[in-house]
């Protein structure tokens, strides 16, 4: 019998419009001989589900179940493509843990954990994994710029703690330039990180698991046309990415073992990617992506299809390790 997958998309934050593009694509590659897709918007004012017809049924919040024509519909799993709030940051996750319906990413404090960078950067140092130095500030305190320079140095950037797809991110080469960019981050979070600037090849690197097995994917060199991997970069092709990445064998080894060593330790499940910049042959890491996106030009869909995992392969295993 076929089972019933809900693709959650949309979300609260600015990455509403790429989660949109994410959900629709997983909508499209899902091998319908094996599953009935529905797609479920998930707004602050409305969860609904929108049929081929783009009409909307209200979602019935108690029990994640829809009524289509008299008729009420319960869903075996849910596939999460919501990056961001609420889908990223554990609310989701906890919601249907609650409800006890299988979904395809981690669980609820891990995703809450890396979502967070600043208490995911602190969960992972025992464990001697390298990053930048970081400041942290809080909206309401008070800034320092010679305190921030002192530990993080020029240039830096300054980003905000739980957003992604690069939103309020700026880099900062003076110390006049501090008082914009925290502004500009406090936009998207009242918790702000500021790092020090790492300058070496970046790279993007896809772990998953498939088969039942952890599995390393091809890792991503990314070479941005603008300052850093920006929003531009990232989304409005700004951006080189060579996959697999043109990395020394050492180099290689070093990025594939601390990326499942963080997969591993953290207890991750589903897709995720996280994102290294490397120090000679030392990978130091940025951030963990823990609903990565999905659309055809996405890292980590592009990584896949360079360990010859189709994109309807892809997705399949998702929701077969969801329901194992």
């Amino acid at each position: 019998m076929k089972k019933n997958i809900a693709i959650i998309m949309g979300g609260f934050s600015s990455e509403y419009g790429i989660s949109m593009k994410s959900g629709n694509v997983v909508f499209n590659y899902l091998d319908t001989s094996k599953y009935n897709p529905f797609r479920i918007i998930i707004t602050k004012e409305k969860w609904v589900y929108l049929d081929k017809n783009e009409r909307e049924f209200p979602v019935d919040r108690s029990d994640f179940s829809i009524m289509v024509d008299n008729k009420k519909i319960t869903f075996d799993c849910v596939f999460n493509a919501i990056h961001g709030t609420p889908g990223e940051d554990g609310l989701m996750q906890a919601y249907f843990e609650l409800l006890g319906i299988r979904q395809t990413s981690c669980n609820h404090y891990e995703a809450a954990l890396t979502f967070n960078k600043r208490d995911l950067l602190s969960v992972l140092k025992p464990y001697n994994v390298p990053c930048a130095t970081s400041y942290f500030l809080n909206k309401g305190q008070e800034i320092d710029g010679d305190a921030i320079v002192a530990k993080v140095g020029l240039p830096c950037f300054v980003k905000a703690n739980r957003a992604g797809s690069s939103y309020g991110v700026s880099k900062v080469y003076k110390k006049e330039e501090l008082e914009h960019a925290i502004s500009n981050a406090f936009k998207e979070d009242n918790q702000i990180i500021i790092e020090s600037f790492l300058e070496g090849t970046e790279i993007s690197v896809g772990v998953i698991t498939y088969k039942n097995e952890v599995t390393v994917l091809p890792i991503t060199e990314i070479i941005s046309e603008n300052d850093f991997f920006d929003f531009e970069a990232k989304y409005q092709g700004k951006s080189k990415e060579i996959t697999p990445a043109r990395l020394n064998p050492t180099q290689e080894s070093n990025a594939r073992k601390l990326a499942e060593t963080i997969y591993r330790v953290l207890g991750l499940k589903g897709y995720t990617r996280s994102e290294f910049i490397f120090i000679g042959d030392t990978p130091h890491l940025l951030e963990v992506n823990t609903t990565p996106g999905l659309t055809e030009e996405s890292l980590l869909p592009q990584q896949a299809q360079c360990a010859g995992i189709s994109l309807g392969e892809l997705f399949d295993s998702a929701i077969v390790e969801a329901l194992r």
